[in-house]
């Protein structure tokens, strides 16, 4: 079976319940299915929880299963094909519980990947070792077969709206609404010189950095990183160069600045 991920080699622990993880030094893992590949920043093979890279090769296919949570990708490379359509190059696939498909790459893909809950394979697909977090046999049956299995987001595309912060801009991904959780994926634009007031997450938040560079607790944290902050953890962060940065965030921060700072109390990083 599929072991822990591995930690970032550079600072994996920045402060205390703020960790990152830089992909470069996590190595891919294989699957049982043919030229399918993880390189997982979290693996909760219980839960059905997981964070990080899945690679296709050329004609590799995922196999056909269910989703029994909410499970986000964004293409970072390539595209997929399931029945409904084509997922293509920076667009991010939502799949809602009960979203029943198989996906094929005819190219090399990469994908940013998170998943909230189990995913299951029918039985007579064999060996699931490596597979999504939380997969299991079980009958496979569409529950909804008029809907599709996908929504396909063209993220840079999606409208930026400010945030109360100056120098950081929003574009709402997905708000969760109708799923049952109060979550947000949303990617974050930050100019040159955007500095944060201090913050405390209400709730586990998961960042990859797309493009540019952050400074988080006063480390450097350079594109393809992801920065991962638990419940009840505070921070730091901005951009002195600018960034790029896709954000799942499971509950709204709580500013630390003083009730006089207006611009904090009325900034809002993940539009809830």
């Amino acid at each position: 079976m599929l072991q822990p991920a591995h930690r970032s080699i550079a600072h994996p622990t920045l402060s205390h319940g703020v960790q990152v993880f830089e992909q470069s030094a996590v190595p891919w893992q294989d699957t049982s299915e043919p030229g399918l590949r993880l390189k997982p920043v979290r693996y909760d093979d219980e839960r059905g929880h997981y964070l990080g890279w899945v690679g296709f090769a050329p004609m590799a296919r995922s196999g056909l299963h269910q989703h029994r949570g909410v499970a986000t990708s964004f293409v970072v490379d390539g595209g997929l094909t399931d029945y409904h359509g084509s997922l293509g190059l920076h667009e991010a696939g939502i799949n809602l519980c009960g979203a029943t498909h198989d996906a094929v790459s005819y190219q090399n893909t990469l994908l940013v990947s998170r998943l909230e809950g189990p995913v299951i394979y029918p039985r007579e697909h064999g060996d699931l070792s490596g597979l999504h977090a939380g997969s299991r046999h079980d009958e496979v049956r569409n529950p909804a077969p008029d809907v599709p299995p996908d929504i396909n987001v063209p993220v840079d595309r999606l409208p930026a709206h400010q945030t109360g912060i100056a120098g950081l801009r929003r574009q709402t991904v997905f708000d969760y609404a109708g799923t049952g959780s109060a979550h947000r994926f949303v990617q974050l634009q930050m100019a040159p010189g955007c500095d944060l007031p201090a913050w405390r997450a209400s709730a586990r938040v998961d960042f990859w950095v797309r493009g540019g560079r952050l400074v988080v607790e006063g480390q450097t944290v350079l594109a393809n990183s992801f920065v991962v902050v638990d419940a009840g953890a505070t921070m730091r962060m901005g951009s002195p160069n600018g960034a790029l940065v896709l954000a799942w965030a499971e509950g709204p921060e709580e500013w630390l600045a003083p009730a006089a700072d207006v611009r904090a109390v009325r900034s809002s990083l993940f539009g809830f």
